[in-house]
């Protein structure tokens, strides 16, 4: 029997429950000291990560040019998110780092998560919200860290 809902809803609930988190996490973040942060900045943060990367591979995993991600990497170096420190291994090579402020940011993100999280098992019930997300666990990849967003939106 066919559903009475249109096929395109569940694609616009799922992205509009990842804007509700979403928004949600970055007014808090904003509340917590870092207002300058934007959603896009936590792709390009994790996929920088606690080694730290090069323009040309943080573009590689973003899935933007180098250029693209570099112009990031500008805004996020201006507002201390992120530095550029000479590559001990080859010193003509740039590579990005977080920056104390930077990993407090991503620290803060996570236990706001929780939160979140915590919040909607409070809303939907604890057996409901952990349903949902194993019933997402069989219809998606198995890897969390597909951090090609900004590439597949089309720009950073």
């Amino acid at each position: 029997m066919p559903s009475a809902t249109p096929g395109f809803e569940l694609p616009l609930r799922l992205f509009l429950a990842f804007r509700v988190l979403i928004d949600e996490l970055h007014a808090e973040l904003g509340r917590q000291g870092h207002p300058d942060l934007r959603p896009m900045h936590g792709f390009v943060m994790q996929a920088i990560g606690p080694q730290g990367t090069t323009a040309v591979d943080l573009g590689r995993v973003l899935g933007v040019s180098k250029q693209a991600a570099g112009k990031t990497i500008e805004t996020l170096e201006r507002i201390g998110y992120v530095e550029r420190t000479r590559d001990p291994a080859d010193t003509r090579r740039k590579i990005v780092r977080l920056t104390p402020f930077g990993v407090d940011a991503l620290d803060r993100s996570a236990r706001i998560f929780d939160t979140l999280r915590a919040r909607w098992a409070d809303e939907l019930g604890a057996d409901r919200l952990a349903a949902l997300e194993a019933d997402l666990r069989k219809v998606t990849p198995g890897s969390l860290w597909r951090l090609d967003a900004p590439g597949w939106f089309g720009t950073l």
